[in-house]
């Protein structure tokens, strides 16, 4: 695995897969996974079954971790941002 340079508590913007464009706070990280978890970021849900008489089921969210390549660092991005011009198209003739 590369070596990447993104530690717990800095925040992060993800650039690719179903929550792309979303910023988040890193929770926690598996270096040798390749993954992190982030803030409000991929969250799942679980149903979890009564396990006494007269107690209620109840639906747990909680955050996935995301591959360590689909994220990055967010002061990185707000840096290297710029408004570039639409490219002008040629006129067919």
């Amino acid at each position: 695995m590369p070596k990447q340079n993104i530690k717990s508590g800095v925040q992060v913007r993800v650039v690719s897969g179903a929550d792309k464009g979303k910023v988040g706070k890193v929770m926690q990280v598996f270096p040798k996974l390749g993954r992190i978890v982030v803030e409000g970021v991929n969250v799942a849900k679980r149903h979890l079954k009564t396990r006494r008489q007269g107690e209620k089921g109840q639906i747990v969210e909680f955050f996935m971790p995301l591959d360590i390549s689909n994220v990055v660092i967010a002061e990185a991005v707000a840096a290297t941002e710029t408004k570039k011009p639409a490219k002008k198209r040629a006129a067919k003739a």
